[in-house]
């Protein structure tokens, strides 16, 4: 101590002393929870809800959504720590896939991870007609320290229904199938059509999400993100949004209109007045002009699917059996809902989100494009193609 004497004068001590019983308070306030509730600290570490994210969450465990504050929150993501606005809507992403599909489904991951939600941490809900390969959800888990769920579909809301006349859908396929439509005479096509209409948003993993943005295996997503599409349509009341529009294979759907029209005369009601019925229709209504949203991606309110217009209008279609007898889209059955019960400035294109779905993308151009270091070309985008169905969305805001 004598060496030290002349070093530590009587303020230098006092200084030294301070910093050591500080030191010492910190280290018992993070590392005792029963000290830290008696403390600052401890009060501190609760306004900045500074708790990990559960992750990888079995099936129903996650039947409970975040319980989202106004605090910044830490997204934990392998090796990186993000801070994010602890603000999130009621929302998850939803992705149908086979184990088959597993290669596609961590590509599409990766993007999405990458280029949004490494800095959301947003759930995934991951729904199968069968049960997931222990080895798919090993894939994908290392992907993310996002919650995730796998779910399998009830049987009554894939497979074709008794009550469907086989003999009149076969002769329905394999007309299509002389007429070289894609997915023409595929029966599981018709399936996942008709669970995407119809029952997707009913399945129990999705039953406490409002929200859903809707993934599928082998897509891209080329453009950083810089805000919450999910906060944009809940603080803009959005139902329902698209990245790229175009027109649907007449041949799978020669009757979907008529069905439509008997439906507007028995239920005038469930038309909203300012609707986007000129995308949909050239001659008010008269005829369907094919225009369609492309549902592989949406960002879309699950109680408009959820609510009484949408219910009846799905059960009335169901009804008919044209997802089987035809080759009725969940892409067109939506997009018409959508352009009917639903106030045209409800829908929105995300004109700043790059996206890919084999064969068509769309990329966004000029500043948008440089702001979210986009990794398309400008230039490659089906926005203003022949086929695109885009000019019509945006004329009705003209």
């Amino acid at each position: 101590m004598a060496i030290l004497n002349p070093i530590l004068t009587p303020r230098r001590y006092l200084t030294v002393v301070l910093v050591t019983v500080i030191s010492l308070h910190y280290f018992l306030s993070t590392s005792s929870t029963e000290y830290g509730h008696l403390t600052s600290f401890g009060t501190l570490k609760e306004q900045m809800h500074l708790t990990s994210v559960t992750t990888n969450t079995s099936t129903i465990a996650l039947a409970e959504p975040y319980n989202h504050s106004t605090a910044l929150q830490p997204v934990h993501n392998n090796n990186d720590t993000h801070f994010s606005h602890g603000r999130r809507a009621n929302a998850t992403f939803v992705f149908l896939c086979r184990n088959s599909d597993l290669n596609g489904v961590v590509s599409s991951i990766v993007s999405m991870e990458d280029r949004f939600n490494r800095a959301y941490s947003y759930p995934w809900v991951f729904l199968n007609d069968e049960e997931f390969t222990e080895e798919f959800k090993q894939r994908v888990r290392v992907l993310t320290d996002a919650p995730m769920s796998f779910g399998v579909i009830p049987r009554e809301h894939w497979v074709q229904p008794d009550w469907i006349d086989e003999n009149r859908a076969r002769q329905g396929r394999m007309k299509l199938m002389n007429q070289r439509v894609i997915y023409g005479g595929s029966i599981p096509y018709r399936n996942m059509c008709r669970f995407n209409s119809g029952f997707f948003f009913q399945h129990e993993l999705l039953q406490p999400y409002r929200y859903y943005w809707r993934v599928e295996p082998n897509v891209k997503f080329f453009c950083g993100l810089d805000y919450d599409p999910f906060l944009y349509m809940e603080e803009h009341d959005k139902v329902y949004s698209f990245t790229i529009s175009l027109l649907e294979h007449q041949p799978t759907v020669p009757t979907l209109w008529d069905s439509v029209k008997e439906f507007i005369s028995e239920y005038p009601y469930f038309i909203e007045p300012e609707n986007a019925m000129n995308f949909i229709s050239d001659d008010g209504g008269e005829k369907y002009n094919l225009c369609h949203w492309w549902s592989n991606f949406e960002i879309a309110d699950m109680d408009f699917w959820r609510g009484e217009a949408y219910t009846k209008f799905f059960e009335f279609l169901e009804a008919k059996g044209g997802f089987y007898y035809e080759r009725w889209g969940d892409a067109p059955v939506h997009s018409i809902a959508a352009a009917l019960f639903a106030r045209k400035d409800q829908i929105h294109f995300f004109r700043d989100i790059g996206y890919r779905h084999e064969d068509f993308q769309h990329c966004p151009s000029g500043i948008q494009w440089s702001a979210g270091r986009c990794a398309c070309d400008p230039k490659d985008t089906f926005d203003y193609s022949q086929a695109s169905c885009l000019p019509r969305f945006e004329g009705l805001f003209q």
